[in-house]
């Protein structure tokens, strides 16, 4: 079976958003580093990871937005590319949670636990950032254990919409109400003026839009491979039969 043309090549958007991705977290990351930030209290230059851990958290909360929107277009319409689009996007969101997994345990190191050699203290933030890691892994543990493509797509789908409906209370509602060293605790603002100060904010928010370009570009990337890959599969499938 042939490509289709729209599957072939970068169209202008992806490059422009490609070069403006590169561009961006090239100045973050050379800014984040070595321009002077204010001495915050308590996290003076462990503030700077704020230029990347809290990008990588909402660009998960994306990922995983746009994966339940297409396991639920899936449900209501059966179409393979919708089950390809949400397996893609919940892929990603688990690199980017691992991500922000592992820089908050950084900061965490060098913030709450100095001194005691400790990086993971089970902080409820932590924990249920964890937890939440474990509920989009065991979706494709799921995925895996069912041969037939219908039913996978299926039962897929309803386990993913109860997926996301964890995002918002693991990682914003239950630890806002319990004790914890990390901002936004117990209804405490996260990302105010005592973690991140207004000349901080000139890159944080480019950064967090860079990310979630990244996560865009590789999504659209992975989706056009897969959905090639099904085809050809698919394609092959009717040759036998033939």
């Amino acid at each position: 079976m042939a490509t289709p043309p729209a599957l072939i090549g970068r169209p202008p958007l992806y490059r422009a958003v490609q070069g403006a991705v590169f561009l961006t977290i090239s100045v973050v990351i050379v800014a984040g580093f070595l321009r002077d930030i204010p001495r915050l209290s308590i996290i003076e230059e462990s503030a700077r990871s704020l230029y990347f851990h809290v990008p990588m958290w909402f660009t998960l909360m994306g990922a995983t937005l746009v994966s339940a929107y297409h396991s639920m277009q899936y449900l209501r319409t059966g179409n393979v590319v919708r089950d390809i689009r949400a397996r893609e996007a919940a892929r990603l969101a688990i690199v980017f949670g691992v991500l922000g997994l592992i820089t908050g345990m950084v900061w965490a190191r060098f913030t709450w636990y100095e001194g005691t050699g400790k990086w993971w203290n089970w902080d409820p933030k932590q924990s249920m950032a964890a937890v939440l890691m474990l509920i989009y892994a065991a979706y494709f543990v799921l995925r895996d254990s069912i041969e037939s493509d219908a039913t996978r797509g299926r039962l897929a789908a309803v386990y993913n919409l109860f997926a996301f409906a964890t995002v918002p209370f693991l990682l914003y509602i239950l630890p806002r109400q319990m004790t914890s060293l990390h901002p936004g605790a117990e209804g405490s603002p996260a990302l105010s003026q005592t973690d991140l100060a207004p000349s901080m904010r000139w890159i944080f928010y480019p950064s967090v839009l860079a990310f979630l370009g990244l996560f865009w570009m590789l999504y659209t990337q992975r989706v056009r491979l897969a959905v090639i890959a099904w085809r050809e599969r698919a394609s092959g499938l009717l040759s036998s039969i033939r």
